[in-house]
């Protein structure tokens, strides 16, 4: 890395710190608490940028449903941490449902089977024929196991709950979803062209975003799930701990402060340490014989398919992995807010903004897609509260009753939107490879 990088994170580094100065508190409008969030959200963001460029720095795969397996992570949490629903599982609802998707999966296998074998107006009767039957036939199980499950105190539960696991496993089952969704979305949508990917990968992540809202017997839906377990302490619990009380009056600090700082550390070192493994291993295999080859197809599909490379085979394998780390972060993501909310899945925050770290950072370049996902998320947080008071000091001359002055005041929540485009026009007219460019 040369020094200009260097120069690069350090300021960005910087940024963070003066967030939390007590001198520049006045300047930022912030304090060690705030800079802290915005160094775990910045983390987190660096994580996701890193799986969206190994798609599309390494391969040219243009994902346009990162939101969806991003989703599908932070589902893992709920499944594999929160305690079970015993009272749902005795009552025979969860065996009826698992006997519905065998169906459904025993018909979706059937269907491929004959599409496959029989050829001509056979195989299309066939098909139609096991498609429409077999729809009926799972719907006939699915929908009474779904009602039976659903209807267990639908206040606090309908949901069927989790292993009640430990959290911290719930991280590599997050990205093992994302890239078992992948696997299936991969094999059909891997052979159409870039534009085509992006359409299809769009239209998935939203049935993804759409399923999780909608069925309540999974992870209850828009009713959300809370008290998710986490791998570092509760504020209150260390609230009501002597031993930390001592150790908060040693450093003249309210316990109340302490702890939230305490436990923002502790995400935030968990959090630096997947960072710096993914990154680690990221650069090695971008380095290797594999990442050259990976760069060889994406830079002239057809000279690398005709020097006997598995175009194909290696898309999807890249597929697979770049939304792995997206799981993978959306599962860290939920684990931090002890919340499972499908609400919040929006294609603006959790693809769009992505897709802009990456662009701006340096598409190609790890440490360029890291960068991307410091500083965005650092506007995107900072911009929030700067706006409504940057317009404020702006109209403060006109007239309190002007139409134009409450016109501004009230366009205040899209500064974030016009400072991101900004920043995204002037990187691309002054460093178009991003900050951090691929070499």
């Amino acid at each position: 890395m040369n020094m200009r990088n260097i120069l690069l994170f350090a300021g960005m580094a910087l940024l963070i710190v003066l967030e939390g100065s007590t001198t520049f508190g006045g300047l930022f409008g912030g304090s060690w608490n705030t800079a802290l969030f915005i160094l775990n959200f910045g983390l987190l963001s660096a994580i996701m940028a890193l799986g969206v460029n190994m798609q599309w720095g390494y391969a040219g795969l243009f994902n346009v449903g990162v939101v969806g397996f991003i989703a599908l992570g932070g589902l893992a949490p709920v499944l594999i941490a929160t305690p079970p629903v015993t009272e749902v599982w005795t009552t025979g609802g969860v065996g009826r449902l698992i006997f519905a998707l065998i169906v459904g999966a025993g018909v979706i296998a059937l269907a491929i089977t004959l599409n496959h074998r029989l050829r001509g107006k056979v195989r299309l009767v066939a098909l139609c024929v096991t498609l429409i039957g077999g729809f009926f036939l799972y719907r006939a199980l699915f929908d009474p196991a779904v009602e039976v499950i659903e209807a267990f105190n639908p206040a606090t539960n309908s949901n069927l709950g989790g292993l009640g696991l430990p959290v911290l496993l719930a991280w590599p089952v997050g990205a093992a979803l994302a890239a078992g969704a992948a696997w299936l979305i991969g094999k059909t949508a891997l052979g159409l062209r870039s534009d085509y990917l992006a359409i299809a990968t769009l239209g998935i992540g939203e049935i993804i975003i759409a399923t999780l809202k909608n069925e309540d017997w999974l992870a209850r839906g828009v009713k959300n799930v809370i008290g998710i377990p986490r791998p570092v302490p509760y504020e209150v619990d260390l609230q009501s701990s002597s031993g930390f009380i001592e150790f908060a009056a040693r450093f003249g600090a309210d316990p109340v402060v302490a702890s939230t700082i305490v436990v923002k550390l502790l995400y935030a070192v968990l959090f630096l340490v997947v960072l710096l493994v993914l990154i680690t291993a990221s650069e090695l295999a971008l380095r290797s014989p594999w990442g050259r080859m990976m760069r060889a197809i994406r830079d002239n599909e057809v000279a690398a398919e005709a020097m006997g490379k598995n175009v194909t085979g290696r898309h999807l394998q890249i597929f697979m992995l770049g939304s792995a780390v997206c799981g993978l972060a959306g599962a860290m993501m939920v684990t931090m807010d002890s919340l499972h909310n499908p609400g919040t899945y929006n294609p603006l925050r959790f693809t769009f903004l992505i897709w802009v770290m990456v662009i701006v950072g340096g598409s190609g370049n790890n440490w360029g897609a890291m960068l991307g996902g410091f500083l965005i998320s650092f506007l995107w947080l900072k911009v929030e509260s700067w706006g409504p008071a940057g317009l404020e000091y702006l109209t403060s001359g006109l007239d309190p009753a002007s139409p134009l002055r409450e016109h501004l005041k009230d366009s205040a929540a899209h500064m974030r939107l016009i400072a991101l485009g900004l920043v995204l026009l002037l990187v691309l007219r002054f460093s178009p490879r991003g900050l951090i460019p691929e070499k």
